[in-house]
């Protein structure tokens, strides 16, 4: 006979398997939830005070380059301006937000975000306080101007760095800036100096506008006259990039509009 007591019911699932198939799922589950994207858990939430004053930064750069266009016979000169490059990144970026907050994309890069911002700063800083100091040695005060290059001198060297300025501190989330961003950031103008050199190398000497910038002729001050305007130049952007980091990393977040007929979403900014 058998012993009703020694009798064992077999279970459906053996108890130790089922215990590693849970731990398992667990890590798994804890893993997948800490590699998961912010912007993937939280829903998309559409900006359109953002995309609105995004899309007007980007058509008053696109009005002053479309307006230096028309009154400008040389265009190979025109483009070789910084401030002419700098205004197309700034057209294009803030088109580019523009887009995305309207559609509740992910915002771009602060990598990017961060260079776009850059470039235009340094276009109004050089332009308002040594391009326009007479006191400065570079000043280019002298150069006649109309109306319309009035206008779109304005845009681009004012309204576009105080555009993107606001929209960085008041419509961008902070602590996006990275340290070493600050001279990534530098690789653009480093390049901007070997292509401004060489071309002023390839015409002949006279040339109106051979080279864009006076710290950049190399008939005035000779090549160690440029190595020493690249140092002072060079060293003034880097800092300002890390001024920008270290601004990022304390400003505080920018309010959102409360949405009142339901919760407000959280949502990445820019």
């Amino acid at each position: 006979m058998i012993d009703p007591t020694s009798a064992r019911v077999p279970s459906s699932r053996p108890p130790q398997a089922t215990s590693h198939a849970s731990t398992r799922y667990a890590r798994g589950a804890a893993a997948a939830s800490a590699q998961t994207p912010a912007s993937a858990v939280v829903p998309p939430v559409r900006r359109p005070v953002a995309a609105v004053f995004r899309l007007l930064i980007a058509l008053a750069a696109l009005t002053g380059l479309v307006l230096d266009i028309a009154i400008t016979p040389d265009l190979g000169r025109l483009f070789s301006y910084f401030t002419v490059q700098t205004n197309i990144a700034v057209t294009v970026f803030f088109a580019w937000a523009a887009y995305r907050a309207w559609a509740a994309r992910p915002p771009i890069s602060p990598r990017i975000s961060g260079a776009v911002l850059l470039y235009i700063a340094i276009t109004g800083l050089v332009y308002h306080f040594i391009l326009t100091n007479d006191s400065s040695g570079f000043s280019m005060t002298g150069e006649e101007h109309g109306a319309v290059r009035t206008v779109s001198t304005h845009l681009l060297h004012t309204v576009s760095p105080i555009g993107a300025a606001l929209d960085w501190l008041l419509l961008t989330a902070p602590r996006g800036f990275r340290w070493r961003h600050a001279a990534q950031w530098l690789v653009y103008p480093f390049l901007y100096l070997p292509f401004a050199l060489i071309r002023g190398a390839l015409l002949d000497p006279g040339t109106e506008g051979r080279y864009p910038y006076g710290f950049l002729d190399v008939d005035l001050h000779g090549y160690a006259g440029i190595a020493l305007n690249t140092l002072i130049f060079g060293s003034a952007f880097y800092a300002l990039a890390l001024i920008l980091v270290a601004i990022d990393q304390v400003r505080p977040q920018p309010r959102r509009p409360e949405n009142r007929i339901s919760p407000m979403g959280i949502g990445p900014l820019k």
